[in-house]
């Protein structure tokens, strides 16, 4: 599990990829204080294994179905990546609850500047906006953020100078690609209700007769 809040900028080194997978090799410093083979690692948001490292590099694999769902295929050599090592369980709970698991990728259609702020308005598919609400939470490119505002198929959040300077947001433009997490909590509570289906014979009004 992570939080959101970004402890360093890492750098691509390398990309090797396969024919639906890729090796990806990244240079840090803050992230590799403590690792060890088998930790998990959050860049730009996507949950990954180390499978090896050095004194400022890790490797994580990336399968054929992260590659699908987020952004990652398209990184190069030099590219900059928001790096999170797994939350510790003593460890204070800064942003919200983020798995590492992308439900998906937006694009960035507006960057406006508002005195020290800074806007971002992200587009993103009905399967993302259906869990994004105002004042909630989500993980752009593994940065916990507020939501803003939302309209049917956008959404923005306003960022202050210090989570532009940590994070590669500064580095974005209008047409780039970012990885969307949802809040899970939207996603659990919207299944644990499905056997509650109009079909199971439970519905409105059959609440408001039984005094519900």
């Amino acid at each position: 599990m992570f939080t959101g809040i970004i402890e360093e900028t890492g750098t691509v080194k390398s990309i090797r990829k396969g024919a639906a997978s890729a090796l990806l090799t990244i240079q840090a410093s803050v992230v590799l204080e403590d690792v060890h083979l088998g930790d998990s690692i959050a860049v730009n948001g996507v949950c990954l294994t180390v499978t090896d490292f050095t004194k400022n590099t890790f490797t994580a694999d990336v399968m054929h179905e992260t590659l699908n769902r987020s952004s990652l295929g398209a990184l190069r050599p030099k590219s900059p990546v928001n790096l999170e090592r797994a939350m510790k369980a003593d460890g204070r709970f800064g942003g919200h609850i983020v798995a590492g698991h992308i439900d998906g990728t937006g694009t960035i259609t507006d960057i406006k500047k508002d005195d020290n702020a800074i806007w971002y308005a992200i587009n993103a598919p009905a399967s993302i906006m259906r869990y994004i609400i105002e004042k909630g939470s989500i993980a752009i490119d593994g940065i916990s953020l507020t939501v803003a505002d939302t309209a049917k198929d956008s959404f923005r959040v306003s960022i202050i100078p210090h989570t532009a300077a940590e994070t590669t947001l500064s580095a974005r433009k209008t047409g780039d690609i970012v990885n969307l997490e949802n809040d899970c909590i939207g996603k659990y509570v919207e299944k644990l209700l499905q056997p509650y289906k109009p079909d199971s014979g439970i519905t409105k009004e059959f609440l408001l007769q039984h005094g519900f």
